[in-house]
């Protein structure tokens, strides 16, 4: 199992194939990414824009996992024990309304890194209390197109109060831009989560070292 350090969380990129811009394949782009620099990777994919289908699935984590141990990069699974337990992921990540988390421990805690989705200072506090969750992810922070069950939007303000009220790291989440960076590092998170702000730039490379870039604490 990789250890979990949080400099991990500072420049986190999800991506499936259901947020690919027009022209590019997943494996194009996750390398894309993991050469700028990303410091984790998340595969989620789902919803009806998805283009994998329950057989193909398994393959694409396979060779994604391949490709970021290649850059030594930690490798996530978004809600699948199941598929992350096929590829030996280095992490899993669940949220609220997905396996509850303390199966998730139960099954795979000790072997793999796990995250936890926390939107409100209620889940916070909840989680707090849960042994063998490793990091939060926290948002949205501003709306977001990306996911379409996504949260009540929480602002820098909610994302402060988050950090405060943790007692793990936090990474943010949901509509993050670059020019978003500063502020939220400023709150005390540890890094960004990110989908479209990778997967749509017209520049990677640029895009990711300032994400490496920010004030992270």
């Amino acid at each position: 199992m990789q250890k979990f350090n949080a400099n991990i969380l500072q420049a986190y990129f999800i991506c499936g194939t259901q947020d690919l811009p027009a022209g590019k394949t997943l494996p194009e782009i996750v390398k894309e990414a993991l050469e700028a620099g990303i410091t984790a990777f998340q595969f989620r994919d789902k919803g009806p824009n998805s283009t994998l289908n329950d057989n193909e699935r398994l393959p694409m984590a396979r060779k994604l996992h391949e490709l970021c141990q290649q850059y030594q990069v930690p490798f996530f699974i978004d809600d699948d024990v199941a598929l992350a337990k096929a590829v030996n992921a280095e992490g899993i990540h669940v949220g609220q309304s997905d396996e509850a988390i303390q199966q998730v421990i139960d099954e795979v805690g000790g072997q793999m890194i796990v995250g936890y989705s926390c939107s409100t200072l209620a889940e916070i506090e909840a989680g707090n209390q849960i042994a063998g969750i490793d990091y939060y992810g926290s948002g949205p922070i501003f709306a977001t197109q990306s996911k379409a069950d996504a949260d009540p939007v929480i602002g820098l303000n909610g994302l402060s109060e988050s950090v405060t009220s943790s007692e793990h790291p936090i990474v943010a989440i949901g509509g993050i831009t670059v020019k978003d960076l500063p502020d939220i590092a400023h709150t005390g998170a540890a890094g960004a989560a990110v989908i479209s702000m990778i997967a749509q730039s017209s520049d990677i490379n640029e895009t990711v070292q300032a994400m490496l870039d920010a004030p992270w604490q």
